[in-house]
């Protein structure tokens, strides 16, 4: 099997989102799972997120009640003036930030609350979970602004 090029990568993603999503329906989740970690690893070899940022700079992750407690306090802030500042409730309910890019994302693409992030930054890209092929409209989504999520699905397609 030859590995993905990350060489014009946003394209291939769009051209090949149909090919990713009748995998994600039709493949063995078992097999594929078992796969997960090794794309991970592979993945994140090639691909520095320093260099790109594009979930922080595009996409919100949720924050949950122990990610709210968590930053707030790191900020020395009430939770309540966290929410006030940074997030609203979106749609589905959930807390999103206000604006892009995230406020805690530095021009050097560092995120100033690292330590302390949400638990949706802490696992994204989800390419080493179920989630990767259990929720395939995030995954889709994901594959189209994240080299790591393409790189994975790509090497699924090859490998199946």
């Amino acid at each position: 099997m030859n590995e993905p090029t990350l060489d014009n990568w946003e394209k291939k993603s769009e051209e090949h989102s149909k090919q990713y999503k009748y995998f994600l329906q039709k493949s063995d989740i078992k097999k594929a799972l078992k796969q997960l970690p090794d794309l991970h690893e592979k993945a994140f070899e090639k691909i520095d997120c320093l260099q790109c940022a594009a979930c922080c700079k595009n996409y919100s992750p949720r924050f949950k009640t122990p990610d709210i407690k968590r930053i707030s306090k790191h900020l020395k802030m009430k939770e309540s003036a966290f929410i006030d500042t940074y997030l609203f409730l979106d749609n589905e309910g959930d807390y999103v930030v206000k604006s892009q890019p995230c406020p805690f994302l530095g021009s050097d693409n560092f995120c100033s609350i690292y330590e302390q992030r949400p638990s949706d930054c802490s696992r994204f890209p989800y390419t080493n979970e179920d989630v990767l092929l259990k929720r395939p409209n995030i995954t889709l989504k994901n594959a189209s602004f994240c080299p790591a999520v393409y790189f994975v699905m790509e090497s699924l397609i090859q490998q199946k």
